[in-house]
């Protein structure tokens, strides 16, 4: 027996939200979600993540300072007058979620949610069945450019219009070709006042322990792949970097204490004068 969403799905020529779904094998947005304390993962997803809070037990800590970045770098720009909001490699839903921070500030606001997690796809239909401003869809960070001409993506965001595009925690799951031909993509196809938002893991907090770590990911579709300041820094020699530049994430504009935090991410905001 299928599910409501799946029939549906089927009538209107989609694949349903169950199709592609390996639970025998690890994804990243269910490990993330694990960290976070979401309970859609599979045996597979919490022994990866187990792993690396064996390795390093600040590893939780590290999700929930990447999340609050976001929160953070997103409320920045719906103060700046951004109204159109594409959050690619999004995860699974959790407390704070884009739409929820931008809706703040303004309803009307238009949030995209992409992501290659068919958990993902379903859990987004069923949390925002009844919002008009806000979709989730299926997809790939290496398949940019057919992504943003998706008719379901065109249908709430003008390309004309300045844009924030979310790359958080997602660049490190792909090679520094693809990574470079993504960012590039973006600023390409964006509007002038358009914002890059983005986080990706490092070595270079934690040198000791981060090849340990790195493991979490080696039975997985996308293997992690940890770079330095320098790497990701690179990724923003287009847009306008603003302060404090690329800095570890808990030190990216914090709004309390950074003591006892973690080093295991770096996150920066570019903007396209």
């Amino acid at each position: 027996m299928i599910s409501n969403n799946e029939w549906m799905a089927q009538q209107v020529g989609e694949e349903p939200p169950s199709a592609g779904l390996r639970p025998e094998v690890p994804h990243p947005a269910r490990i993330y979600s694990y960290w976070l304390g979401g309970k859609d993962n599979f045996a597979p997803d919490r022994a990866a993540a187990e792993h690396a809070i064996h390795a390093s037990p600040d590893i939780p800590a590290a999700a929930r300072e990447n999340r609050a970045f976001l929160q953070r770098a997103v409320q920045l720009c719906a103060e700046a007058g951004v109204r159109q909001f594409i959050d690619i490699g999004s995860g699974l839903p959790t407390q704070g979620n884009v739409h929820e921070v931008v809706h703040r500030t303004d309803p009307g606001a238009r949030v995209v949610y992409i992501d290659n997690d068919p958990i993902v796809l379903a859990h987004g239909r069923a949390l925002l069945a009844d919002n008009l401003t806000t979709t989730v869809l299926t997809g790939d960070l290496r398949d940019l450019d057919e992504l943003l001409d998706r008719p379901e993506l065109r249908a709430l965001i003008d390309l004309d219009q300045p844009v924030a595009v979310l790359l958080v925690a997602v660049l490190h799951f792909v090679t520094d070709e693809e990574a470079h031909a993504a960012v590039e993509a973006i600023h390409s196809r964006l509007a002038p006042g358009s914002y890059l938002l983005l986080s990706h893991s490092t070595f270079e907090g934690n040198p000791r322990r981060a090849a340990e770590v790195a493991k979490t990911w080696d039975d997985t579709d996308a293997p992690i792949r940890l770079r330095g300041r320098a790497d990701i820094e690179a990724y923003f020699k287009d847009w306008e970097l603003l302060e404090p530049g690329v800095e570890f994430v808990p030190l990216w504009r914090p709004e309390g204490s950074t003591e006892n935090t973690t080093r295991w991410m770096y996150a920066g905001v570019g903007y396209k004068p």
